[in-house]
């Protein structure tokens, strides 16, 4: 009869440290593995999981390498006793740097075997740890918006109703604060879930972030559009319907590879000053029926010429949409803004511009001719990476 082995942890950031030491530790017999509620690692590590309790447990008993698993009852350091009586384990095993005296005192009392491993990564791995995990960089996706923005409004949509399109982008390059990609909604998602996305209905999480960013009691009284939560936890390219509700009326969603690529291969962005502290690209507003209708009207043909991959005609929508944009905020041209504008508009590779969200600064989004060789030929610009289902 094997005997019975016990471990226990977080297994939040589960990775191939993990799987090894669950390899190692099954060595010495059938391994029965505790997992740390959510509640214990809110309370005992201050921070929320990534991955709920179910989620672990599933996830951890789905390796060969684990006999049973159980969610922990108890709580703080030695959370794992409740599992013990469960288990009843001839040994407890510990990685070196999770050991501790006053576990090795439990075991001395129950007559339980106690033994620390090294954490060896797997032969042709590099180590792991949660630790690092947690401080390579953050793979949560920002948003571009294409065309039609500022209509998820209503003090726009009011006038007249319309499309929004945008795509959301992977996290590729250096995401600036105050530059348009909407930081904003971004670090508030960033508040729930500080490295990814959870895997769960698009539309409905977004629906989840705009709701908790645009809370009854937010102090600034501003509501973010709907487009900044959509962009970002939407896949791929997406257009969205406003008519005078904060909300849309109906999404739309393109994945087709093909016209994905052929976006990537158009569309390149170059950083430029980032929105002076304290700019309101609201003041001077100069809303008119007849300016929101040019503002749809070019985010309808935008689109269709998208779905046709036909280059000009995005062009001419593109440079369309964001000229009805700035006839209606004047203000998105701060400081050295048109300087930038006036240089890249000469390069003959630019064919249209605009810049993302508010404007004010942070980017030239730039439709080209060919976005490799431009981004070869101007080192300052840089491609894009369009977010697909499952990244």
């Amino acid at each position: 009869m094997n005997k019975k082995v016990f471990v226990s942890g977080c297994y939040d950031l589960l990775h191939s440290g993990h799987v090894e030491f669950f390899r190692q530790a099954a060595q010495y017999g059938d391994l029965y593995v505790g997992i740390g509620s959510d509640n214990t690692i809110l309370h005992y590590k201050n921070h929320k999981t990534v991955y709920s309790e179910q989620e672990r447990l599933f996830m951890v008993k789905s390796i060969r390498y684990v006999k049973e698993a159980y969610i922990n009852a108890g709580d703080g350091i030695l959370d794992f006793l409740p599992t013990l009586d469960i288990v009843k384990p001839d040994i407890l095993i510990v990685n070196s740097d999770g050991g501790s005296e006053a576990k090795r005192e439990v075991c001395e009392k129950r007559g339980i075997e106690y033994v620390v491993l090294e954490r060896d990564p797997h032969e042709g791995l590099a180590a792991r740890s949660s630790t690092e995990l947690k401080k390579s960089p953050c793979q949560l996706p920002t948003r571009l918006d294409l065309a039609g923005t500022w209509i998820d409004q209503p003090y726009v949509s009011c006038y007249a109703p319309g499309w929004a399109l945008t795509i959301s982008l992977e996290p590729s390059f250096e995401i600036r604060e105050r530059c348009g990609l909407s930081t904003s909604t971004r670090n508030v998602i960033k508040r729930i879930w500080p490295y990814q996305l959870p895997n769960m209905d698009h539309e409905t999480l977004a629906r989840l972030v705009f709701c908790f960013e645009n809370h009854p009691e937010r102090e600034d009284g501003i509501i973010s559009g709907a487009q900044d939560a959509i962009g970002i936890c939407v896949p791929g390219l997406c257009r969205h319907y406003y008519d005078n509700h904060f909300w849309p009326d109906r999404i739309e969603t393109c994945e087709d590879e093909q016209v994905l690529e052929w976006l990537e291969a158009h569309l390149c962005m170059i950083p430029i000053d980032p929105r002076p502290l304290g700019c309101s690209v609201v003041e001077g507003k100069d809303i008119t029926t007849a300016k929101v209708e040019r503002l749809a009207e070019a985010a309808e043909r935008c689109w269709q010429a998208i779905m046709k991959k036909d280059l000009k005609v995005f062009a001419a929508a593109y440079k369309d949409s964001f000229n009805a944009q700035t006839a209606m905020f004047p203000a998105m041209i701060q400081g050295r803004v048109q300087a930038h504008i006036d240089h890249y508009s000469r390069c003959p590779e630019v064919m249209a511009w605009k810049m993302p969200g508010a404007g004010g600064g942070g980017y030239l989004a730039c439709v080209v001719t060919d976005a490799r060789q431009f981004c070869t030929a101007h080192p300052e610009a840089f491609e894009i990476r369009i977010r697909r289902s499952g990244m």
